[in-house]
């Protein structure tokens, strides 16, 4: 970016610490740019009008029930030409162990045909996140699949796990982000992706001795409890919620058995419970005594994780954190975690809560954006075709919040403080003037890529962003005194001024 943008974009930092204006637009307007904002990933060209005419609750409703909104035949089409992510669990483990093979006899092909393998995997995984999240017309349900994973995160770059993320977000949580709680934990908790992760594939009962006959792993030597704890300290209860060291250890030796044969495969799910691996000893868990059940103490376990108070609070408190606030109303967290209780964790009532409360309609404050909102909400601005997520995916990089990286089990923060910084606006900067001009190649197939995947789209690049068209997208979201200062700047760089202006970067 040039000295003369950069200045602009100073200005424009101290315009954005005056007073906000965007109550005296119109009220209408003002809703609907709030809703886009905080519901879905910003406007798309279009969506305020759409909004302004059907009405927030109607909108609202909507979102709540994605079943009623099928997604655009060209979505459809781009989604069904990637082949990976249709793979069961089974076959993408087959063909990753495989790959692993192969590269060990032929050090030189096979490992190029490995790296092949891992790369469509990961691209095709993160290109059909990406196209839902810019394209798809049901917004919250791709929000809440973004919060959600965080939630349960798991980090791609783990072993096996490289071969799941996208079966993993397909099958255990974008199913159940609206449904009943009991039935996303269950999910996540069955998955290879999270068994390998954090271990709990591992964990056997003392004595067990791997039988190699059979398939068995020689890691698996002994009681793992990484699993236990995260499912009760980020998974439901809290890191406050009432249980013990000792509650920790107990519920390990509950799971244990839950695990997963990378070896061989013999159905869509990896998952299986292997008797032999459990402990069959009484334990003493959360004040109860648990007395030997086999798989079934595990599900008892989680039955009882999910309908906790605990849980009921700390599932309301985070997810108003990501809708509402960094330090929510604790009057609306506490709504929120009544209507979990009272609906045995129905997540679309405890949703629709939230977003007919007073502290969400009342669309006071702003927040700022993170890498993964800044980007998304910049490409459903611009309208840009997508279809080589590659440059998308360098940028979260180098923005701190790559696609799956995360790789800790608490994810990644959701808090303003943990993204508002000098180095985070420069690299946002970058970002937007490369977009305005036209210089990303996002709608050209790259090297190595199935050309099956640009069905139905344009692929001949596209024009440099006009600030107007900008404007007409983002409405009353960019102040008056925002548009003033980029109105000095030369015709060329108003577009990428918006997109790198504070007014865009929150929201």
């Amino acid at each position: 970016m040039t000295r003369a943008a950069l200045n602009v974009l100073l200005r424009l930092a101290v315009v954005a610490a005056l007073p906000a204006t965007c109550l005296a637009a119109p009220a209408t307007q003002a809703q609907a740019l709030y809703v886009l904002n905080r519901v879905a990933y910003g406007p798309a060209p279009g969506d305020v009008a759409r909004v302004m005419a059907s009405g927030v609750d109607r909108y609202l409703d909507d979102q709540l029930h994605p079943e009623r909104t099928p997604l655009p035949t060209a979505l459809q089409q781009q989604l069904g030409a990637l082949q990976t992510t249709r793979l069961s669990q089974d076959e993408l483990i087959r063909q990753f162990r495989a790959a692993a093979q192969a590269a060990k006899k032929d050090p030189e092909a096979g490992k190029q045909d490995r790296q092949d393998l891992y790369r469509q995997i990961t691209e095709e995984a993160a290109e059909a996140r990406l196209l839902q999240a810019v394209n798809s017309p049901n917004q919250l349900q791709e929000a809440l699949v973004e919060f959600w994973f965080n939630h349960f995160n798991v980090f791609q770059g783990k072993g096996l796990d490289r071969a799941l993320m996208a079966s993993y977000e397909r099958e255990a949580i974008r199913p159940y982000v609206l449904g009943k709680f009991r039935d996303l934990l269950g999910a996540t908790a069955h998955h290879p992706a999270m068994l390998f992760y954090l271990d709990n594939w591992l964990s056997v009962a003392p004595g067990f001795t791997p039988r190699a006959a059979l398939g068995q792993q020689a890691k698996a030597s002994g009681l793992n409890e990484n699993y236990a704890r995260e499912l009760m300290e980020l998974h439901t209860l809290g890191v406050d919620g009432g249980y013990s060291q000792t509650d920790v250890t107990e519920l390990a030796r509950m799971l244990t058995g839950w695990t997963i044969n990378p070896r061989q495969g013999g159905g869509e799910d990896a998952f299986y419970f292997d008797p032999r691996r459990h402990d069959t000893g009484t334990k003493h868990w959360l004040g109860q005594v648990v007395n030997n059940q086999g798989q079934r103490e595990g599900e008892l376990a989680l039955d009882q994780l999910a309908r906790a108070p605990a849980t009921a609070h700390h599932i309301s408190d985070q997810l108003a954190r990501y809708f509402v606030a960094d330090n929510p109303p604790p009057a609306l967290v506490e709504r929120m975690a009544q209507t979990f209780t009272r609906t045995d964790g129905d997540l679309r009532e405890v949703m629709r809560t939230l977003l007919t409360s007073p502290e969400f309609t009342a669309g006071t404050g702003t927040r700022f954006k993170s890498p993964y909102r800044y980007v998304i909400s910049s490409l459903r601005a611009s309208g840009v075709p997508l279809i080589n997520p590659r440059p998308v995916l360098r940028t979260l990089a180098q923005m701190g919040q790559p696609l799956y990286g995360w790789q800790t089990p608490d994810g990644y923060k959701v808090t303003d403080a943990a993204w508002l910084n000098q180095d985070a606006l420069a690299k946002r900067a970058a970002f937007a003037t490369a977009l305005a001009s036209g210089k990303l190649p996002l709608n050209k197939v790259p090297d190595g890529m199935d050309d099956a995947s640009a069905v139905a789209q344009d692929r001949g690049g596209y024009n440099p962003l006009d600030a107007g068209q900008l404007y007409a997208v983002l409405g009353s979201s960019i102040s008056d005194k925002t548009r003033s200062a980029i109105a000095q700047s030369p015709a060329k760089l108003q577009a990428a001024l918006v997109l790198g202006s504070p007014d865009f970067m929150k929201y």
